[in-house]
């Protein structure tokens, strides 16, 4: 939680130098003031400063989510040619999704394999017609093909339902909200303690990454309920493609395969893999994924697929 925490302010912290130098040389050339951006005494440009700021940040990282993924992981891309030179499982992957994206009309994904013992998965991507599915080699050790393909379905579910697109719409809404209400605040916080209208002085600018970090926390739980949302979706999109019992069956072998071998899921791309550790109190709220128990009741309780 905590590299997350120091993640986004920092983050935070380059934009805005890197805006500052741009708007200092804008302002020379043009003589146009941009101060009430980053002090918040104008509300219109915090909140369009913020929004257009993260709308371009979120929307790169969208777009450089697959190749960041492979060099996160070292995923090793399977390609038809390289079919023959494949066991069985690896090709058993690649046939799964090569059917699957047939039948929904898609563009065939990328299909990998990267080095973990985790029994794991993940499909990330800009689009549906540009995505990538990913497995661990600890999944292809530990489950057997009926249960790969349920996994396969699984992740394709999330290509065909856009979440990837979705999540990156609400990280832009929540990231944006989260820039404009701090130095809202911080504004009327400083305004208050100093009893004039001075704007800028050190009291905002602590005041505002104190209120960052908090509403940031606040945020992340309305962001990771949300991902637990959709695993729920994906999970009955699964269902939709391979039959609910055999999703069920699949559900059951990560929940005791995760149950003999300890897991992390606290690296930056939590949020796409299929399964996660349980949490506890606070944490759970700040999970990605939901208990594998509530996913197995969610599908049992589900209308015939």
């Amino acid at each position: 939680m905590w590299k997350r925490i120091l993640l986004f302010l920092l983050t935070n912290i380059a934009i805005i130098a890197v805006l500052s130098i741009t708007f200092s040389i804008l302002s020379s050339v043009f003589g146009v003031q941009y101060a009430s951006v980053f002090t918040g005494s104008n509300f219109i440009p915090v909140l369009t400063f913020a929004a257009v700021i993260w709308f371009a940040w979120s929307f790169i990282s969208l777009l450089l989510s697959k190749f960041m993924a492979k060099w996160s992981y070292g995923v090793k891309i399977i390609t038809s040619q390289e079919l023959s030179s494949m066991n069985a499982k690896q090709k058993h992957v690649y046939d799964i999704v090569e059917r699957i994206a047939s039948q929904s009309n898609i563009k065939m994904p990328e299909v990998g394999i990267y080095e973990s013992s985790e029994p794991n998965a993940f499909a990330t991507g800009a689009t549906k017609n540009s995505s990538l599915v990913a497995v661990s080699t600890g999944l292809l050790d530990y489950m057997n093909e009926a249960e790969i393909e349920w996994v396969i379905a699984h992740e394709m579910a999330h290509i065909l339902n856009g979440d990837m697109v979705t999540m990156t719409l609400m990280q832009w809404v929540i990231n944006t909200f989260v820039i404009f209400i701090s130095r809202i605040l911080a504004s009327f916080i400083e305004k208050a303690i100093l009893k004039s209208e001075e704007s800028g002085t050190w009291v905002y600018y602590v005041v505002t990454i104190v209120l960052e970090i908090l509403i940031w926390f606040l945020a992340s739980m309305l962001v990771m309920w949300f991902s637990r949302y959709r695993e729920f979706r994906a999970d009955e999109g699964s269902a939709r493609l391979v039959w609910k019992e055999k999703m069920i069956a699949a559900l059951k072998s990560l929940q005791r395969l995760q149950s003999q071998m300890i897991t992390d899921d606290s690296d930056k791309l939590a949020t796409m893999k299929i399964g996660s550790k349980k949490r506890k109190w606070i944490f759970a709220l700040l999970s990605s994924h939901p208990d594998l128990e509530d996913r197995i009741q969610n599908l049992e309780n589900s209308l015939s697929f």
